[in-house]
């Protein structure tokens, strides 16, 4: 678990967009987190999760609008809200892809559910971008754990 203390401002690369109306189809991100070594979804929970998700925010190469880039909120709507699936496709613009999609994330969930605990279940290949950026591993000893059916 991650705590966020860092103000500072990324800008999404140029030839990159942002789409938060529509999320990816389930296969275009089931092949993005393949290409990122992380789990995949079968298409129907994929799709059950994008609707059942606060946001979904996409970053997509804008000549081919090919998914470059994905994370997703979900919250309570009260105390918490969490960041899911966050990947970006490895190459040179990954770690600023990465950048932009969590302080897009945490913009969105401070201006709509203020005062709320945010959570990251976080790929590998982003753990030194958010403590870089002012995340603080386990604040106060607290241990998240996770169950994979």
């Amino acid at each position: 678990m991650f705590t966020f203390h860092n103000t500072k401002s990324y800008q999404l690369p140029l030839g990159f967009l942002l789409e938060k109306e529509q999320p990816p189809s389930p296969k275009e991100l089931n092949r993005l987190l393949y290409k990122c070594n992380a789990d995949i979804y079968s298409p129907k929970k994929l799709g059950k999760a994008f609707d059942n998700s606060f946001c979904n925010l996409s970053i997509l190469q804008e000549k081919t609008l090919k998914l470059s880039g994905f994370v997703r909120i979900t919250t309570d709507q009260g105390l918490n809200a969490n960041l899911w699936d966050l990947v970006a496709e490895p190459g040179k613009n990954q770690h600023h892809l990465l950048a932009f999609l969590i302080n897009s994330a945490l913009s969105i969930i401070r201006k709509n559910l203020p005062g709320c605990s945010i959570s990251i279940a976080s790929p590998s290949m982003a753990i030194q971008l958010l403590e870089d950026s002012g995340f603080i591993i386990d604040p106060g000893g607290i241990r998240t754990m996770a169950y994979k059916i």
